[in-house]
């Protein structure tokens, strides 16, 4: 027989703390790696260390960081600096996905309580709150204190990659250059639910590939987003299962 967890609304209490860090902790070591890369990465742009830990605090964007120092001018512009603007945001599109996922929950706090909170969210700190949530988990500080100590080895990840730029110069060297791409198969592990949810996956990745294969830029991340949530929004739900009786 399935069961059905009630979703109470959100509150705060701080017997959450602990929990919520304890469920982020394995994240911690490919944030690290992740932000080392990053640090590295901007040392061989020329910028500052300083110029780097103020993009760390402000843009908090993982990803779209990459790709905008990746993609940065030799002289910044105001076209250029739309550009980097629309990438930033093109990448970090998917977070408007995700604290919309997280209205249910957040959303039954005071504005000035839930929306400060969205600030913090990250791909790993929101798959670890969404299955807190899942499991009937209610408690606010269980998502804001995961999401608080993933912000802070983010923002500090970068000095140490800032001052080793020479020995990460070639990141393949110490495997720095799967931080990414492994720390985001991982996250497909728990958010895996069948084989038919899978569907968009496949379709979002097939086509991210295909159009990485014959456009140049990173028109690749939209056309597989658009795909995925596409195909998504395309497919018709399962029917519910009968209940058996106990």
């Amino acid at each position: 027989m399935t069961t059905h967890i009630p979703k109470a609304p959100a509150y705060w209490s701080r017997d959450a703390i602990f929990p919520g860090i304890i469920a982020i902790g394995p994240m911690l070591p490919g944030t690290l790696a992740f932000g080392m890369a990053f640090g590295a990465l901007c040392a061989q742009k020329g910028f500052t260390l300083a110029e780097v830990e103020v993009m760390m605090a402000t843009v908090y964007g993982g990803l779209s960081q990459f790709v905008a120092v990746q993609s940065w001018p030799a002289t910044l512009t105001p076209s250029t600096i739309a550009t980097l603007a629309l990438l930033t945001t093109t990448v970090n599109i998917r977070f408007f996905l995700m604290t919309a996922s997280m209205r249910p929950w957040f959303g039954t706090l005071p504005p000035w309580q839930a929306y400060p909170a969205m600030l913090l969210v990250t791909d790993g700190g929101w798959l670890a709150a969404m299955r807190y949530r899942e499991h009937g988990g209610a408690n606010a500080w269980f998502y804001v204190a995961g999401g608080i100590v993933l912000y802070f080895v983010w923002l500090l990840s970068a000095i140490p990659g800032y001052l080793l730029a020479e020995q990460l110069s070639d990141p393949r060297k110490f495997g720095v250059d799967l931080a990414m791409p492994a720390f985001f198969a991982a996250m497909l592990v728990p958010a895996w639910k069948g084989p038919r949810r899978a569907i968009p996956w496949a379709v979002s990745g097939a086509v991210a590939l295909t159009v990485h294969w014959l456009v140049p830029g990173y028109w690749f991340i939209i056309a597989g987003a658009l795909c995925g949530a596409l195909s998504a929004a395309l497919m018709d739900e399962p029917p519910p299962r009968p209940e058996r009786a106990a």
